[in-house]
This record gives structure tokens, C-alpha cells and sequence, in this order.
């Protein structure tokens, strides 16, 4: 199949081209997909803490992919009677999720939409009015054992906006953790960090990693202000520029290692509360090789990692 965002966006939702998309009315909605998975529902409590604390409506959707019509012609199985209680079984899930989101904050506004077709496109066509994407890490069925499926990897690579990928074991405490690289691409995932913080009162930890010579004897260090590091700390410096006055209230703290960024990136996410990243969506070639870092950081650390596109 054809991953491009293009050819993911334009798949079919319904035989006669209804999108679900089309039944959120909600613009700048926190939309949450839910499929009845234990990880589904951890990512449905931090959309509805996330769309309390930023004052947003929640959109709960589901998506359910049709099955090919020669496995159900083979088995006998009639098609409309499938696809029925699909779609109910749909309703119902997000049906129970609109009452445990009410259960845990009665005061958000939340709507509801069930569509047939790739989960993937679906997601992504949302995106594009949404504020923020949330997913649970693993999905439900034969497959929910891997590790990051497929659908939080796709819609986190090519979304229009920021998407969170819950993922298990965070214990929180830790405050947010944000990696900056000293490119454009980490200016909107230092604003998403801030911006998380002032609604929540969490610490931010501005995080640089960088790698010379030395971490191939000594291993990873922190850079105190004894070291030479002087170009380093403006670029960090310049990254966050603005940011204190916007938000003078957000403690911050700023950490730069030598190291390699991955590696130090999953170290340092545990025991966050939420790690934010910065990603340049990219056409053709640029799309197939989704940073390494991003990648490791979603499939390793524990609890919540927002993956934030830079501007086109």
C-alpha cells in the first residue's frame, strides 16, 4: 500500500465517499481514536485532561476497516450483516468513551463520529482541523504485541498537527521534557512544551544534545559551566528566545549532553510526565526516513511523547 500522505488522506471512508472527518464539526478539537484497547483508553483520560486544561471540545472517534470481500465471499459471510454490526460495535465504544470522558470532566464539550476505511487516512484528514491528535501506542488485536503499530507511526509522521502517542508505563512526576536540535524544526515543539506547561503549572526541561569526540571514550556527559560550550548555550538560547516573557510564570531548567541524541533522549524521557519533539514533515524520499531519534524516542519511552511538525 501507498503510505504517502497523499494517497493515506485520499482513501475511502464510505461506499458512497462520506468521510469521518466529515462528522466532526469541531475545529481545533482534541480528537482521541479509540478501538476498545487498554492502551486506547489511557490515551482517551489524557485527551480529556488535555481538552479540560487547553478549554477545547473532544472529538472520540473510531474507524473500522472493511474486510476484503473474498475473505467474507470464501467464508460465507454476508457482507451487509457484517459491516452492521461492525459500525454498532463502533457506536458503542465511542459511545462509552463520551461517558467516561463526561465521568472524569463534566464540563467538556464532546462529540462523537464512527467511519469505515483506513485508520490511518482518517486520522490524518482530521489533523487538519484538529489541535491535536491523540493515540494509544498499540492497537487491539493479533498484532497489539508490537511495538508501535503501524497506525501511531503513520498518522505521528504525516499529521498536520501535533500528535500525542500514550504510551505505558509513565509514572509522571518528572515535568515535560523537550529535545531541541537548534533547528527550525524544534520551535514549535519548545512552544507546545511551554504552552503545556502554563496550563498544567509542570517544569520544563529544555533538553540539547550534541556529539563531539570525547563521547566516544567518555560516554555521555553533561555540560556544566565549566566547559567550553559557549556557541552551544546561545544556540539553546536562541531557541527559547521569547518564551520566558510569554510565559514567566513556567520554570525551566535547560540540560545540554554530549552524547548520542537517541540514546540520550531515552534516558532522560523517564519518568516525564510528557517528551515533545519537533519534526519536519517532508515530501517524497524526505517522508520515508522518519528520524531516527523521533522513532526511538516513540517506541522506548515510558508515558506520553507529543511529536510536534515544524511550519512547511
Amino acid at each position: 500500500m501507498d503510505t504517502t500522505p497523499e494517497n493515506l488522506e485520499n482513501a475511502q471512508t464510505q461506499p458512497t465517499g462520506h468521510k469521518i472527518a466529515d462528522h466532526v464539526s469541531s475545529t481545533g478539537a482534541v480528537v482521541v481514536a479509540v478501538d476498545g484497547s487498554e492502551h486506547a483508553e489511557e490515551a482517551l483520560a489524557w485527551a480529556a485532561r488535555q481538552a479540560h486544561l487547553h478549554h477545547r471540545p473532544l472529538a472520540i472517534v473510531s474507524v473500522w476497516e472493511p474486510v476484503p470481500s473474498m475473505w467474507l465471499d470464501t467464508a460465507g459471510i454476508d457482507h451487509a450483516v457484517l459491516y452492521a454490526e461492525l459500525s454498532s460495535a463502533g457506536a458503542d465504544r465511542v459511545n462509552a468513551a463520551r461517558d467516561k470522558a463526561l465521568s472524569l470532566h463534566p464540563d467538556l464539550t464532546v462529540e462523537t463520529a464512527v467511519g469505515r476505511g483506513d485508520v490511518r487516512g482518517e486520522l490524518l484528514r482530521l489533523s487538519k482541523h484538529a489541535s491535536l491528535l491523540v493515540l494509544g501506542s498499540r492497537g487491539r488485536g493479533p498484532l497489539r504485541s508490537l511495538l508501535l503499530g503501524s497506525v501511531s507511526a503513520a498518522v505521528a509522521r504525516h499529521a498536520h498537527c501535533p500528535v500525542v502517542v500514550v504510551r505505558p508505563g509513565g509514572t509522571g512526576g518528572g515535568g515535560i521534557l523537550v529535545g531541541i536540535d537548534g533547528t527550525q524544526r524544534s520551535m514549535g515543539a519548545v512552544a507546545a512544551a511551554y504552552d503545556q506547561a502554563a496550563a498544567t503549572g509542570e517544569k520544563v526541561t529544555v533538553l540539547h544534545c550534541f556529539w563531539d569526540a570525547r563521547v566516544a571514550y567518555a560516554g555521555a556527559m553533561v555540560v556544566d559551566e565549566t566547559d567550553d560550550a559557549a556557541d552551544v548555550r546561545s544556540l539553546v538560547a536562541e531557541t527559547t528566545a521569547g518564551l520566558a516573557e510569554k510565559h514567566p510564570d513556567v520554570e525551566v531548567e535547560t540540560r545540554i549532553v554530549r552524547g548520542l541524541a537517541d540514546q540520550v533522549l531515552v534516558a532522560e524521557a523517564q519518568g516525564r510526565d510528557l517528551v515533545v519533539l519537533g519534526y519536519h514533515r517532508q515530501h517524497g524520499l524526505g517522508e520515508l526516513l522518519f528520524p531516527s531519534v523521533v522513532t526511538s524516542v516513540l517506541e522506548h519511552a515510558h508515558g506520553a511523547v507529543m511529536v510536534v511538525p515544524s511550519p512547511e
